[in-house]
């Protein structure tokens, strides 16, 4: 990671440790940066921050006083953090089961949620559980134990739910019609590449990783190539290209629930 990056790290666990104290238990990278994808000025910064037990409203709200862009500016797109407690980053749940979710940086839309039931469904709450398998797997220890020793992993059930889930959230998305090239529709084709790959191989990759991993044993490329080129600037897929991985990727792994 670049020098930025550390140093805005190093001060928000800093500034985690003075509002939690002895209840911090764990910061950790999660997203581009554990997966070794980070790419500055696009990338998003994810963090975990794993806590003894449950924190109160006014810890809570304390926490993203202090984290927040306005007092903690971000180098990056934005933050987005969640905070859990211990118990459940250990239990490989599927439920959302956060203490606090905050969204913040130059360019992304503030979001705070401090119960996941306020969480709005149509946002998705799918996220949660993926995130914490794919900590298990590369999370990046900034304080505490190793990720692996902290996160639970998904049961094969739970992971295949969930990336039927996201796949149908990502699908239920509006996209230009005809053969326009579609906004936005390269993360989605990339996402699907890391679905696919973490159901197939067992492994997750970043996006960009698990689509030329796809192109390489054979996967039908056209549409994954694409969507590589449009992170380095190119048009990104059509609507209706990326729909059709998308559905042929939920296919594949419903059929194998």
């Amino acid at each position: 990671m670049d020098s930025a990056l550390r140093r805005y790290l190093d001060d928000l666990v800093d500034t985690a440790r003075d509002v939690l104290g002895a209840d911090l238990v764990g910061a950790y990278a999660a997203g581009s940066v554990g997966l070794g994808a980070y790419q500055a000025g696009r990338s998003d910064v994810d963090v975990a921050l794993v806590c003894a037990g449950a924190l109160t409203e006014a810890v809570k709200r304390t926490l993203v006083a202090r984290l927040r862009h306005e007092a903690l500016p971000c180098p990056a797109r934005g933050l987005e953090l969640v905070v859990y407690q211990r118990a459940v980053a250990a239990a490989g749940s599927p439920e959302p089961g956060f203490e606090v979710e905050l969204n913040t940086g130059p360019a992304m839309p503030f979001r705070r949620t401090l119960d996941p039931a306020d969480r709005p469904s149509a946002d998705g709450r799918f996220w949660y559980g993926l995130d914490r398998s794919i900590l298990h797997q590369s999370g990046v220890a900034l304080l505490g134990p190793p990720a692996a020793e902290v996160f639970g992993d998904l049961t094969p059930a739970d992971l295949s739910r969930l990336l039927i889930e996201a796949l149908t959230w990502w699908l239920a998305l509006p996209t230009p019609p005809g053969d326009r090239p579609a906004p936005g529709a390269e993360d989605a084709v990339l996402g699907a590449c890391r679905s696919l790959v973490r159901h197939r191989d067992g492994e997750w990759l970043s996006k960009v990783a698990a689509g030329r991993r796809l192109v390489d044993t054979g996967d039908p490329a056209e549409v994954i190539r694409r969507a590589i080129a449009a992170r380095h600037g190119g048009p990104p897929p059509t609507g209706a290209q990326a729909r059709a991985f998308q559905e042929r990727v939920r296919a594949e792994v419903a059929a194998h629930r």
